[in-house]
């Protein structure tokens, strides 16, 4: 008899990066139910959650609904935590609406982290832990991975000493911020950046400042349980992000040490999945440069044809039992 334990897809409504995954997993029979949390104030998801009158066992009961799909807490066999988008409740006043929000958060989250049963990719709180730049950068370090020499600090003197010890220095984001200037949305861009333009307003908050590494593309790795999909990205920029129309890309196979040590990576911070940012320097050497524990993969899968979307799908099925 066919396993009808669902897999919850969460994500915003417009995400064709879920839709690659969902397609794969009707193809397998899995059945699926997708909402977002923003669903809930117009009565299009309902969540409800049961404690104390079940036994130690399955101490947890209830259901997601949407208008066409049903899925039992006690059966969920994965949870895809993409990128769902939260109520603000702009029709309530200030106060009611920061209320709504965070019951809302803590409500059908709280339902969700609830469950021990099924496999996460990923949790929100291991995505949370693990988006920390200081915190990555430390584990790549003990995992033996080539860093380049970073330092995150307020102080504009340990910049410019930093800069001057190192030469060529780029400044970073430590966490991609949605950023706007008269109604115009802006993307932070990693940066040179020289002793001279270093000035008081770096003591307003930590920033992020690397030696450049001598690059001759980039490689981006995305992790899907125990499989891994390398791809170089050639463009001649120093932030690839800034022109796709530049790119151009070529599959790769990694080094055995390397892979190791990325399956190490997400396992220290127990994640199921994660995409990983690579430098590679005129000798062929990868340098770690970041991991974006929810990073966005289905172009990679447009230029490339790996079959990333056909990866995840396989692991949602599998749920929590790698057998």
């Amino acid at each position: 008899m066919a396993d009808t334990s669902p897999v919850l897809v969460v994500t915003e409504l417009l995400d064709i990066t879920a839709d690659m995954v969902i397609t794969h997993l009707n193809e397998r029979g899995i059945p699926v139910v997708r909402f977002n949390p923003e669903d809930l104030p117009a009565g299009e998801l309902t969540v409800s959650a049961r404690f104390g009158d079940r036994p130690a066992s399955a101490p947890v009961a209830g259901r997601f609904r949407t208008p066409s799909r049903t899925a039992d807490v006690e059966h969920v066999r994965a949870v895809y935590w993409r990128r769902p988008v939260w109520p603000t409740f702009e029709d309530l006043g200030p106060d009611d609406a920061r209320y709504a929000a965070a019951q809302v958060r803590y409500g059908l989250a709280g339902a969700l982290y609830a469950l021990d049963g099924p496999l996460w990719i990923n949790h929100p709180a291991r995505n949370t832990a693990a988006d920390y730049k200081p915190a990555q950068l430390a584990v790549a370090v003990r995992l033996g991975l080539t860093v380049p020499a970073t330092l995150v600090t307020n102080d504009p003197d340990e910049v410019r000493r930093f800069i001057t010890a190192h030469g060529q220095v780029i400044a970073k984001t430590l966490r991609g911020t949605p950023y706007e200037r008269d109604g115009i949305g802006l993307t932070s861009w990693a940066e040179p950046v020289t002793a001279d333009e270093v000035d008081d307003s770096v003591a307003v908050a930590p920033h992020l400042f690397q030696a450049r590494v001598d690059k001759v593309a980039d490689l981006r790795v995305l992790v899907v349980g125990r499989q891994s999909f390398a791809v170089r990205i050639d463009s001649g920029l120093l932030d690839w992000r800034k022109d796709y129309s530049a790119l151009s890309y070529s599959v790769m196979d990694l080094p055995g040490r390397l892979e190791k040590a990325l399956f190490d990576y997400l396992d220290h911070f127990g994640l199921s999945s994660g995409s990983f940012a690579l430098a590679l320097d005129r000798d062929g050497e990868p340098h770690w440069l970041e991991l974006n524990p929810n990073g966005q993969w289905g172009w990679l899968e447009e230029k490339t044809g790996l079959p990333m979307a056909a990866a995840f799908a396989d692991l949602l099925a599998q749920g929590d039992n790698p057998g």
